[in-house]
């Protein structure tokens, strides 16, 4: 068993646009999140298949970029949930809950040459295996900051 929480919440409009910071948001079960630019196909990688409905990272990762002289805020990641206390890269192939709405981790979300050109140098190396989780929407419904994340 674990728990963990959620710690903030990201969308952008289109793509390569500045993620907007959300306190509750509208999951759609086979779409995305309500307003994000996957839900709609306007993402840079948008396309249709399992794991492009919505994606998480830890907030330990984020932190721990400092070591390596690197500062990211939250949303400046390019997630849409931002997490602590849970290990994402173990919810590959599992179901778990956030808050009310049921997700399916599908795999990891590695960071990309896109992710560093929109941040700053060095960060594809230092998210390796670190970059989240890309995961499906199995049920609806209101996602919320403060949400537990659950088995």
């Amino acid at each position: 068993m674990f728990k963990g929480e959620l710690v903030s919440i990201h969308i952008a409009s289109a793509k390569e646009q500045p993620m907007r910071q959300l306190e509750e948001v509208k999951a759609i079960a086979g779409t995305g999140l309500e307003g994000d630019r996957y839900s709609i196909g306007a993402g840079t990688f948008s396309k249709p298949g399992p794991g492009h409905e919505i994606t998480l990272i830890e907030i330990e990762a984020i932190e721990a970029l400092r070591e390596q002289q690197i500062v990211l805020a939250a949303g400046d990641a390019r997630r849409n949930l931002v997490i602590r206390g849970v290990c994402l890269n173990h919810l590959v192939g599992r179901t778990f809950q956030v808050g009310e709405v049921r997700l399916r981790g599908v795999r990891f979300c590695e960071p990309c040459l896109h992710l560093q050109r929109l941040t700053s140098a060095g960060i594809l190396k230092a998210l390796v295996h670190r970059g989240g989780l890309r995961a499906d929407i199995v049920n609806g419904g209101i996602i919320r900051v403060g949400d537990a994340i659950t088995e």
